[in-house]
């Protein structure tokens, strides 16, 4: 018979492993599942990707994503987590204690915490896997402050409200900003569109499309074609910043958790609780707005602690 954990925590990213951590502080010996390069990521999660973090709290010299990560996976190992690096297939959540599959393996938990993260969406063109990280980026507010930024043209895809954020926040640090809007319009609101025609750092491109990122160790130029007119030409910039969105990791589920329109977990209000009593969601899986480490980390502890919580009220039930 399998043994039935007190808590399972999926995915060991920010969010992962702080739950993981407060987790294993209360003494509930949780289970870490943190997949095996799940969704084309290793473990750790996005921000292994990451070359360079300034904006975590104790790093005032910055510090590497990968570094950061394996620091992480180490204290929750120290605090007593323990991690299996499996990717999960499926879930059953129709009852307590939830079933879960991994690896081809069964495992049986009477709370669980999801923090399997979103995929940025990438354009999978020529030269991208190469130069990824190296002057090509998915976070202007994570990535666009680097030296390797400053002063120079910087581009920007998509035409959405995410992808003017990014843009004028990039204009604190490139010389130029470009955007790249493959129609004729945005799709981004009316009051977003105003402040980016505004500025004077930004340049916009319509009807334009990236084909190749080029560059040797870093990236230099960006071969880009008009789609009305199919006329291509080349971009020199040095950095190229993805605004086309993100991919939830959820599929897994099953539609056993409520989730949006666009497949990220629905929480309560100031809460990680899902819709499923014992269920909680913590970091970019449910947060579409933020996606930062230490917004993944605050939540995660949030997790633990209502998971702590429900964990109490099932043990004072059974008595």
């Amino acid at each position: 018979m399998n043994t039935i954990e007190n808590i399972i925590i999926i995915g060991g990213g920010p969010a992962g492993h702080t739950a993981a951590i407060y987790a294993a502080k209360a003494l509930l010996n949780p289970l870490m599942l943190e997949g095996f390069m799940a969704w084309g990521v290793p473990p750790g999660g996005q921000l292994t990707t990451t070359t360079e973090v300034e904006n975590f709290p104790g790093f005032p010299e910055g510090v590497g994503g990968l570094e950061l990560m394996k620091r992480m996976r180490q204290q929750s190992i120290n605090h007593g987590t323990r991690i299996e690096t499996i990717t999960v297939e499926s879930v059953d959540l129709n009852k307590n204690p939830f079933k879960i599959i991994a690896g081809g393996k069964e495992y049986l938990t009477k709370s669980l915490i999801v923090a399997t993260g979103a995929t940025a969406k990438r354009l999978r063109i020529p030269g991208e896997n190469k130069l990824w990280q190296r002057g090509i980026s998915a976070c202007a507010v994570c990535d666009g402050g680097l030296p390797i930024f400053r002063e120079q043209r910087l581009v920007v895809i998509g035409g959405g409200d995410v992808a003017c954020e990014e843009a004028l926040y990039l204009t604190k640090f490139g010389s130029e900003v470009i955007m790249l809007v493959r129609r004729d319009e945005f799709r981004a609101s009316k009051a977003m569109q105003e402040r980016v025609f505004k500025h004077e750092k930004i340049t916009i491109m319509r009807n334009t499309e990236a084909l190749e990122c080029i560059g040797e160790k870093v990236l230099e130029k960006l071969k880009i074609i008009n789609n009305k007119t199919q006329e291509e030409s080349t971009l020199e910039c040095k950095g190229l910043f993805y605004a086309i969105g993100h991919q939830p990791n959820t599929e897994f589920l099953q539609g056993q958790i409520a989730v949006d329109q666009e497949g990220y977990i629905i929480t309560e209000k100031g809460s990680p609780k899902t819709s499923v009593k014992g269920v909680f969601a913590a970091g970019d899986v449910q947060d579409k707005v933020y996606r930062q480490a230490i917004t993944s980390a605050g939540v995660g502890c949030m997790a633990a602690l209502e998971a702590e919580k429900i964990l109490e009220e099932q043990r004072e039930k059974e008595k």
